[in-house]
């Protein structure tokens, strides 16, 4: 087993928030490094946590998603995924994001992963969850913002996609190949 680093935080000797807008608060501040070095900025983006979910039905087949993101102008595969909400737990707001998104629900459910999406200037965490032998319970509730078409596969189609570099969203590819490294 390998030992936990040396802890090495750094002094922050001022801190201002630039934003505090819904997807962009940030805030800048100026931080000494353990070895007396002083960043007069450093800046850093708070985000509520975030969740994904690797969710298979009863009969094995993926329940995966496919929507446009704007910001690299493409519509991509992905894993259900959100953000939890105020008051819930990371469970909650996944298992309330494959509902909305999917109509799925019910199933036996586990963490599977946690990750920071960039512990360099990212406050979050992503909990990825396994749903295993989730059904079809509701009619799909997407928000006004989504466009979200879902689509049953097989694991082979996830597996050929994520080996094609087709799951774009690293932060679902990562516990999707961790999911398969371990099977």
């Amino acid at each position: 087993m390998v030992k936990p680093p040396v802890h090495r935080p750094w002094r922050v000797l001022r801190s201002e928030y630039l934003s505090r807008r819904p997807w962009f608060t940030v805030r800048r501040e100026e931080v000494q490094l353990p070895s007396g070095v002083v960043v007069p900025e450093w800046y850093i983006f708070e985000f509520p946590d975030w969740v994904n979910v690797i969710a298979r039905t009863k009969e094995g087949r993926y329940v995966m998603i496919s929507q446009y993101r704007h910001a690299i102008g493409q519509t991509r595969y992905e894993l259900v995924a959100g953000c939890c909400e105020a008051g819930e737990s990371p469970e909650e707001s996944a298992r309330r994001e494959l509902l909305e998104e999917t109509g799925y629900g019910g199933g036996v459910w586990r963490e599977w992963m946690v990750t920071s999406p960039n512990p360099t200037n990212h406050t979050n965490r992503c909990y990825t969850f396994l749903a295993e032998g989730v059904e079809p319970i509701a009619a799909q509730q997407a928000e006004p913002s989504e466009d979200i078409e879902i689509h049953l596969m097989e694991e082979h189609e996830v597996r050929d996609l994520l080996e094609r570099d087709e799951i774009l969203q690293c932060l679902h590819a990562a516990p999707l190949w961790k999911y398969f490294a371990t099977r």
